[in-house]
């Protein structure tokens, strides 16, 4: 438990030394002129409806403030891209709570699961806060809650994967949205209007189309992990919302490189898209592109730290965040600043917790195909011919696809074949 306090007590200290120091008053103006001047201000935000589903999750997720579509490295990646799931090492089980703005809250909750080249997945979370509503003379007029729910089912499928290539992921989300508004009274009511929260209250349905590749590329260390990935996916597809609203629809391109081991860089580019009746693009009130940088790194085995920015027209988000992990259990805590707030202990604060529930046997399969491979191997270098074949051919019966048992008793046929024709002559 010690470990575990001074972990979530450095990211505090840490989100402090970053930001306590130069973020005052004219600080936050003198960053978001200068944001203004580059980028100009955005006559096209808050044209589209549901904000939840620009709201991250949590995870890992959060803390690269989005710049994860081509990482993908834990369930999150429900979110960020949906062909990630057909990758994930482990079925996993997730819970997450974000104190958003102010009294706004926003719950979520995760689950993947992965056999062998399939990914499945669902994903939901729930914004609310409170609503009321006052006259010139403080009578209450109508109370309740504004809220917006969002839920995720997931199926992926990682093509043409073997030993050398990682294969091609394509995943796909379909999604279903709801506002729920309470009723209110108006500027000519003394008290509620009955069904007029339900007027504003609407529901959508709109799909997520995501792939993923990975491979070696300017790798300076050695391991069996590929060291850089692509994505490109397409979010948020759908109709109008009640009257004309389209939904935040988005096309993004990612890529994430690993220049060791224990550290990741990730960079994300969205477009977004107004879509109007699924097939009328209007470009004209499309907002102007963003973008997404994060960086990872493993500190120990059970402790990674990131951290990341979005840059958008007049604004700039940053995220510091910790994971740690204890046993099958990994716990999260993101901070996230933007020019929307201001810098506040509590809110912008994401929690969350990861139960992880096995890998399927993967890890073992991997391992024992591995084992009768090096034992082909060693049994090879000492001239027992006959014990080496059995070994290549015990790790493709355990994995069809492990190339290098394939190529190794391709060599040794050819190997005998040859030895055969040259006593054949001596004969």
């Amino acid at each position: 438990m010690k470990r575990f306090a001074g972990v979530f007590g450095a990211i505090f200290l840490v989100s402090g030394a970053l930001f306590a120091a130069d973020w005052d008053e004219s600080g936050y103006g003198s960053l978001s002129d200068y944001l203004l001047g580059i980028y100009g201000i955005d006559n096209n935000a808050g044209l589209t409806a549901f904000p939840i589903l620009n709201v991250p999750i949590g995870g890992r997720y959060a803390a690269v403030s989005g710049a994860f579509s081509a990482v993908s490295s834990d369930l999150t990646c429900l979110e960020s891209n949906p062909a990630g799931t057909a990758t994930l090492e482990q079925t996993g089980l997730a819970f997450f709570h974000n104190n958003w703005i102010a009294d706004t809250k926003v719950e979520g909750a995760a689950f993947a699961i992965r056999f062998g080249n399939l990914g499945l997945g669902a994903a939901g979370k729930w914004l609310w806060t409170p609503f009321a509503e006052y006259d010139d003379f403080g009578k209450n007029l109508s109370k309740g809650y504004y809220s917006e729910a969002a839920g995720t089912l997931n199926v992926s499928y990682n093509f043409f994967k073997g030993y050398y290539f990682e294969g091609i992921s394509v995943g796909l989300n379909l999604k279903g949205a709801l506002r729920s508004v309470p009723d209110y009274a108006g500027s000519q009511s003394e008290s509620a209007a009955a069904g007029s929260g339900k007027e504003q209250s609407a529901f959508a349905i709109m799909a997520d189309l995501g792939f993923l590749t990975r491979i070696n590329l300017f790798k300076p260390y050695i391991s069996n992990e590929k060291n850089t990935s692509f994505a490109l996916v397409f979010r948020n597809y759908g109709g109008d919302v009640g009257a004309g609203d389209p939904l935040p629809a988005a096309l993004a391109a990612a890529v994430s490189y690993k220049p060791s081991r224990a550290l990741t860089l990730s960079f994300d580019a969205a477009i977004p898209i107004y879509i109007e009746n699924f097939t009328h693009v209007d470009t004209s009130l499309s907002e102007k592109p963003y973008f997404s940088f994060g960086v990872s790194g493993a500190i120990t085995s059970f402790l990674q730290v990131s951290g990341g920015f979005t840059i958008k027209s007049g604004g700039i988000r940053a995220v510091v965040g910790a994971e740690t992990k204890i046993d099958s259990m990994s716990f999260y805590l993101n901070y996230t600043l933007d020019l929307v707030t201001q810098l506040q202990p509590l809110n912008r604060v994401t929690i969350g917790v990861r139960f992880d529930m096995g890998d399927m046997g993967r890890a073992a399969k991997r391992a024992a195909c591995e084992k009768a491979y090096l034992d082909g191997v060693t049994a090879y270098n000492e001239g027992r011919d006959d014990d080496a074949r059995a070994n290549w051919q015990e790790a493709l019966r355990i994995d069809a696809k492990f190339q290098p048992a394939t190529e190794a008793l391709f060599v040794l046929e050819n190997f005998e074949k040859l030895e055969n024709r040259i006593l054949g002559m001596l004969e």
